[in-house]
């Protein structure tokens, strides 16, 4: 089934199925803006502003949702040329909400204004995102290359599932060794080069345009999980040929919903909606039109509320160093990638949300986020990221747990490693004040000191 322009054009049909089409226009239902020249170079978030908006039923600012399971057509013979390829959601025309949804595929479309690409697609989960287009660009018998340090459930799926079930063989690397990456590419086999903007957990930041260099000299796919830094960094605009989503995380910013998003070429998506060969369209991860509805209204303010995240990752981060603790953050200039990550990101969203804070044991771990969830309130014992209220996890025995001593060990995990996701409720010195009075009481339990 062709499907060509159908994820990322903006047209509208002008009537009951008006095939013939027409110049493509404003209307009630959706409002095309300018673009200006420089509008995604100078900031992501003007993005945003010359999307599409799509307007309600009835003429409500915020659009419709759109809950048919299937849609009708006027004419017979109309619902033939929509099988066969010829009418497709570029013209209005809807099938089946497992093919297209027409509020999912406005989501999509503010993805892919988020991300730079040509077009992108909102899936159930993250990792169903991550499959999909893995398994779209992977075939029995493929390799991959991927980071060594990645969310454990990636892990999982590269180094268990898909051997087993895909026959789908991953070497992993240290992503920080530009020629160790070479070397494991074998050209003409490998076909995916993965691997995250900034690691979960350990925080390591990804030189995307070298290594998308070196990929695509060996004609191989750059696949990045940007879960992490949606807004701080845009993969695609420095090299990167596929960006996926976790949207539960900082996209979603309540802790509710689970999502995610594949953001690439129009000719990526499409082929991944195919009628016969399509992992979206086949394997079935649709995304509710409701959920994609309360994501729509979330993403305006993504910007606003990752500039918040990112400030008090940064102030905490410095004044833990300054207490004597040993901090991993990407925006202190210790860090090893500092220079690189001040090198890519987008200006004016800091470096980050997230922050490792290596209490070496996870006894001493634990003790502190028991002191900090239960008797100062500064955050919640919980998994995930993105939330307003600040998440703590020990990543090893938690989120990483997928992994073994060894791998923990190379993806530089340690078992006493507290990954905090920084939430922006009260007042930061407000928040801060609870994390002292926590750490004070563990004074007889000797918390890490090292540097």
């Amino acid at each position: 089934m062709a499907t060509q322009g159908y994820v990322f054009s903006n047209k509208k049909r002008n009537g009951p199925d008006d095939i013939d089409g027409g110049d493509l226009k404003a209307s009630k239902k959706g409002m095309l803006l300018p673009v200006g020249p420089n509008s995604w170079e100078d900031d992501p978030a003007a993005a945003f502003a010359s999307a599409r908006h799509e307007f309600g039923e009835h003429g409500g600012v915020n659009m419709s949702i759109e809950a048919s399971a299937t849609f009708t057509v006027m004419e017979p013979e109309t619902m033939r040329r929509m099988f066969s390829g010829e009418l497709g959601p570029d013209r209005d025309f809807f099938i089946y909400s497992r093919h297209f949804n027409p509020t999912v595929l406005n989501l999509s479309r503010l993805m892919a204004a988020l991300e730079g690409t040509e077009a992108a697609y909102c899936t159930s989960s993250g990792m169903s995102a991550i499959s999909s287009v893995l398994l779209q660009l992977c075939s029995s018998g493929g390799h991959m290359v991927a980071s060594r340090s990645l969310y454990g459930g990636t892990h999982a799926l590269l180094t268990h599932f898909l051997p087993r079930a895909c026959n789908i063989n991953t070497t992993f690397v240290d992503i920080g060794d530009l020629e160790l990456v070479k070397n494991a590419i074998v050209q003409g086999k490998t076909k995916v080069l993965y691997f995250e903007a900034m690691s979960n957990p350990s925080l390591i930041v990804a030189n995307i345009p070298e290594l998308s260099r070196i990929a695509h000299d060996k004609g191989v796919t750059v696949v990045v999980d940007n879960t992490f830094t949606p807004v701080v960094l845009s993969p695609a605009k420095l090299g990167a040929d596929v960006v996926v989503h976790s949207i539960s995380k900082f996209i979603s910013g309540g802790a509710d919903i689970i999502a995610g998003a594949v953001c690439g070429t129009a000719s990526l998506v499409n082929s991944m909606m195919d009628l016969h060969q399509g992992t979206l369209m086949l394997l079935g991860p649709t995304m509710n039109a409701k959920v994609a509805f309360e994501l729509s209204e979330r993403i305006p303010h993504l910007g606003l509320r990752m500039k918040e995240h990112c400030k008090r990752a940064l102030a905490y981060a410095t004044r833990m160093k300054k207490l004597g603790l040993k901090v991993i953050y990407p925006g202190l200039e210790e860090h090893p990638q500092h220079e690189l990550l001040k090198s890519m990101v987008n200006k004016e969203y800091g470096f980050g949300g997230l922050l490792g804070l290596d209490m070496e044991t996870e006894d001493r771990a634990n003790r502190l986020m028991h002191q900090l969830q239960n008797l100062t309130q500064f955050g919640f014992m919980a998994v995930s990221l993105g939330y307003y209220e600040t998440l703590m996890s020990c990543s090893g025995s938690s989120t990483s747990s997928e992994m073994n001593a060894e791998e923990k060990a190379l993806a530089g995990i340690s078992p006493g490693l507290v990954r905090m996701s920084i939430g922006y409720i009260g007042t930061l010195e407000q928040k801060w004040t609870q994390f002292e009075r926590a750490l004070s009481r563990l004074r007889d339990y000797g918390p890490s000191t090292k540097n």
